[in-house]
């Protein structure tokens, strides 16, 4: 096994860690709590695509932009909540129900979606690209739906050692991410330069902000669910974005813009989760002392 494919092994083996940490601390219920609440679910695809879509079409038709950054762009609009988001998302008084109600409605949703919005959109770029719904769900699958339905079921089985083990996988599954994106950074540190012109970090920037401001906007009247809904449309999953562009000529270039991406979501999300978690600290009634 080379370097790379132990590298992109430890990725994957750290993002199923991550969510298999959420389900450990999650019930069957909250797999469901999205889907099972239409107008929770119509703001959670409003969020996610109804806006984000049009712009990253939009900007890609009206900027001079990189060719791979324009891929990148629209492939991550199309794709569902990252697996890395939850943990985030619950720290910044994200309701726990909610969190994983979002995390699993997108990630079934992109199985029917991306390949429809992929055939539909890919002609207007002059493309021909195409991607089945089990390629899709052979990804999200793996990463998001499979680690978090076994979290799920070993908290049910065994609930003590469920909140034993939550913890440390989780802060093992996110130390693993962070020692195998290292290597992975440095590799395409000149790609991430290459991409910089052309407006095209302003416009990642700006595709984030949307992402985010569209899911504050559009989160519903409980707050909680404003701040879940912003973080997950500012990020997207990167293995399916990068599996939308598997046929393009320019693979390696859009591997970098996804990640610069992701990175850029990230950084723009951060402040905002910090703020949203001290206003729900602040709202958190104290106990009274006895």
């Amino acid at each position: 096994m080379t370097t790379a494919q132990l590298i992109l092994l430890a990725i994957q083996l750290s993002m199923a860690l991550i969510v298999f940490g959420v389900g450990l601390d999650g019930r069957f219920s909250d797999m469901l709590h999205v889907l099972r609440r239409p107008l929770q679910l119509l703001r959670t695809l409003a969020a996610m695509y109804l806006v984000t879509v049009p712009l990253a079409f939009l900007l890609a038709v009206q900027f001079d932009l990189n060719v791979a950054v324009e891929i990148a762009l629209v492939a991550s609009a199309l794709s569902p909540v990252p697996p890395i988001v939850p943990k985030k998302e619950m720290k910044a008084g994200g309701d726990r129900a909610y969190v994983v109600g979002v995390l699993v409605a997108t990630a079934v949703f992109s199985i029917v979606f991306v390949p429809w919005a992929v055939a539909l959109i890919a002609p207007v770029f002059g493309r021909t690209a195409q991607i089945s719904s089990a390629t899709v769900a052979t990804v999200v699958g793996t990463s998001v739906l499979l680690p978090l339905f076994a979290g799920v079921i070993v908290r049910a089985v065994a609930p003590r050692a469920a909140e034993r083990l939550q913890r440390p996988l989780s802060v093992f599954g996110m130390v693993l991410l962070v020692a195998a994106c290292i290597p992975v950074l440095i590799a395409q540190w000149p790609a991430f330069v290459a991409l910089v012109g052309n407006f095209s970090l302003a416009v990642m920037v700006l595709f984030s902000l949307a992402g985010l401001a569209a899911g504050h906007l559009l989160g519903g009247p409980e707050e909680d669910h404003r701040t879940v809904l912003a973080i997950s449309a500012a990020s997207r999953h990167p293995a399916v974005a990068i599996a939308v562009a598997q046929g393009a000529p320019e693979k390696a270039e859009v591997l970098a813009a996804v990640l610069l991406l992701l990175l850029v979501g990230t950084l723009i999300s951060t402040p905002y989760a910090l703020w949203r978690g001290r206003t729900a600290a602040a709202h958190t009634p104290t106990e009274a002392p006895r």
